[in-house]
């Protein structure tokens, strides 16, 4: 009886003796219209955490992945919020919508938490000044500069038009796109509006032919685009879309008419390490827009570690410090430094984004791979 006292006495102190893991909060849209986004960011981020655990976790403690839906809705992504700071959590994923950001940001700021938001490009994120927020990729004046010289190059002294989907992503790219003309000596011909989750933009492509548009910018989703594309061509509205990188997603690609659209989009993401049990097993395809943000999800992870690592702290103000230094940070995306705001380093070894074409191929699809094109 005496050696099991002994026994459970030891087992007990090893259990106390274990070092607390380190909580990691995940906010994402798991439900509602960007689902498929934050299902992506989810997987990335739980095989990030699992395959740190497996290599010995961090100076000897563990990852802990706390997962939250903030559905893409402020409110919800408030009430995420405030959930981790009542549960002390200092280390955020997420969120992935800009207006959920906009909402939570101060929150985290108040409550020391740091937060990596995978693939926000929403500009003024970063420009407010909060000591906390972090981007995986370029910020939307980017994409807006790209998509702006583009057409001021192909389509100088034609008629543009600019359409927003009323969302802060949307009208944040579109306001920049029309800046990027005013600087080239070249203004819309139309500035108009097309709500997510319009059904009927007739009356928007009326408009859009009286003022005589030959070219359409979008600011918005794949699903509100290819009702606009199809309603323009049923107008017998020829004018090509260009878009951002929230036209990549499967649903374009089985519409007829957004062969000829072009995109603007970071350069492609390499493909996640596979798990041991994975490894020899052919992998699944999936939707492009998840496997874009599981890599998203998967760096942020990554950067949240490199900051404990550097920091030799899991405290948010130590983390964000270290990272606001500078010092590059390894991750399935590449190297990726910081500047003071929390917004990424310029690469001249890998620009911001590149512009990709909707094209037909030999086999009768609509696919973007490989179809680069100069701005």
């Amino acid at each position: 009886m005496k050696s099991l006292a002994v026994a459970f006495i030891l087992l007990a102190g090893a259990a106390v003796a274990e070092p607390a893991p380190v909580a990691i909060g995940l906010s994402a849209p798991l439900t509602g219209p960007d689902a498929a986004f934050g299902q992506g960011m989810r997987a990335g981020a739980e095989q990030a955490v699992a395959d740190i655990n497996r290599a010995g976790g961090i100076d000897g403690r563990r990852l802990s992945l706390m997962v939250a839906d903030d559905a893409g809705d402020p409110k919800q992504g408030l009430a995420v919020a405030r959930r981790f700071a009542a549960e002390r959590v200092g280390l955020v994923v997420g969120p992935l919508n800009a207006a959920v950001a906009g909402a939570v940001v101060p929150v985290y700021a108040e409550s020391d938490i740091v937060a990596v938001t995978p693939g926000i490009a929403w500009a003024p994120l970063t420009a407010r000044g909060y000591w906390n927020v972090f981007r995986t990729g370029a910020n939307e004046a980017g994409q807006s500069a790209v998509a702006g010289a583009y057409l001021a190059g192909h389509f100088a002294g034609r008629r543009i038009g600019l359409v927003h989907d009323k969302t802060t992503f949307g009208r944040g790219l579109v306001d920049g796109v029309a800046r990027a003309l005013k600087a080239a000596g070249q203004s819309e011909a139309a500035f108009e509006t097309l709500a997510r989750g319009d059904k009927d933009p007739s009356g928007l492509v009326a408009r859009l032919k009286r003022a005589g548009v030959e070219v359409v910018y979008f600011g918005g989703l794949a699903a509100e685009a290819g009702v606009l594309l199809r309603a323009m061509r049923e107008a017998g509205l020829s004018a090509p879309l260009v878009g951002s990188d929230g036209l990549l997603d499967r649903e374009l690609s089985q519409n007829p008419a957004a062969e000829g659209t072009v995109m603007t989009l970071a350069p492609a993401s390499p493909p996640l390490p596979r798990p041991p049990e994975a490894r020899g097993v052919p992998a699944k395809p999936r939707a492009p827009e998840l496997d874009a943000f599981a890599a998203q999800g998967y760096a942020a992870v990554e950067v949240l570690r490199a900051g404990i690592v550097g920091a030799r702290s899991t405290q948010g103000r130590a983390v964000a410090a270290f990272l606001h230094g500078g010092q590059p940070v390894k991750t399935v995306l590449g190297s990726l430094a910081y500047d003071g705001r929390g917004d990424l380093k310029a690469d001249p070894q890998r620009p911001a984004y590149t512009l990709q074409v909707w094209r037909r191929t030999p086999d009768g699809r609509l696919d973007y791979a490989g179809s680069s094109i100069d701005p």
